[in-house]
């Protein structure tokens, strides 16, 4: 499941959510804007920057990273991208932050040696999705993000509560049909196997016929071909990286690790 994707259509479209992660909280958050950036020489396209309106004083960058996989090296990449941004943009950022979002510990890398006097400052948050607070009193929000790491077990009754908080609370984040449509897409992803009359009578909501609808249901489909299928997976990594795609469009494309890649590479050279 694409839970990326999830998370980055969320906070497109509230991106004051983030704003839950950081202590202290920063005003004027609601004018603040989720972009995909990319920093020159050397090129990084970093996915997740919450960029401050320009008449924000401080102006405040944020850096989200939301990692579903295991990666080694992702301190290295997050802290070497995050800072070289700030280096080309000096003249537009006054203070940063960054939240990395897992769904458990045990995808955080293991050697945090380097980094570690980062990761211990007030400047990074992690999040890690499993430990937090899942009760009623939570956000409707970080609700929602857990929901991407529901079994399959929990994931209906849990979208089934979730549905009738959105019914019935007053919401700031999102209208409510667009939350009704996040929350039903996350089942999509879940149970790409069913129907869409079987997904609607499972949550007991009539589902509309959008493109994040559409996409999730062709990407369920197509991780279910692809699942359980790691040697064909492997197979396929020299010929996309010979193609010109880098070696973490292929990671997240086939599903594999950073480590992976890299060595099916090697066994082909």
């Amino acid at each position: 499941m694409r839970r990326d994707a999830i998370f980055y259509t969320i906070f497109q479209r509230s991106p004051e959510l983030i704003f839950e992660f950081i202590e202290p909280r920063i005003t004027n958050a609601t004018n603040y804007r989720f972009e995909s950036v990319e920093v020159k020489e050397p090129t990084f396209r970093i996915d997740g920057v919450f960029l401050p309106p320009q008449d924000a004083s401080p102006r405040i960058v944020i850096f989200a990273e939301i990692q579903f996989q295991p990666d080694e090296l992702l301190y290295h990449r997050f802290f070497a991208e995050s800072l070289l941004y700030l280096y080309r943009n000096a003249d537009f950022c006054d203070d940063w932050y960054g939240v990395i979002i897992f769904p458990s510990r045990n995808l955080e890398p293991k050697n945090t040696t380097i980094h570690q006097p980062q990761l211990d400052s007030d400047k990074v948050r992690r999040i890690y999705l499993d430990e937090l607070d899942d009760s009623t009193e939570q956000s409707i929000g970080i609700s929602l993000m857990q929901l991407t790491i529901a079994s399959e077990n929990q994931v209906v009754e849990s979208a089934k509560r979730l549905i009738e908080r959105v019914k019935q609370e007053q919401i700031s984040i999102l209208p409510r049909n667009e939350l009704f449509d996040i929350i039903t897409t996350i089942a999509v992803y879940k149970f790409s196997n069913l129907s869409r009359e079987e997904v609607e009578g499972m949550l007991g909501i009539k589902l509309e016929e959008t493109r994040i609808y559409r996409e999730a249901k062709e990407e369920g489909r197509e991780e279910g071909r692809l699942e359980g299928k790691q040697e064909t997976k492997l197979e396929l990594v020299p010929a996309m990286l010979a193609r010109g795609m880098n070696i973490e469009e292929v990671s997240e494309l086939l599903g594999l690790t950073i480590e992976q890649v890299i060595q099916a590479a090697g066994n082909q050279s």
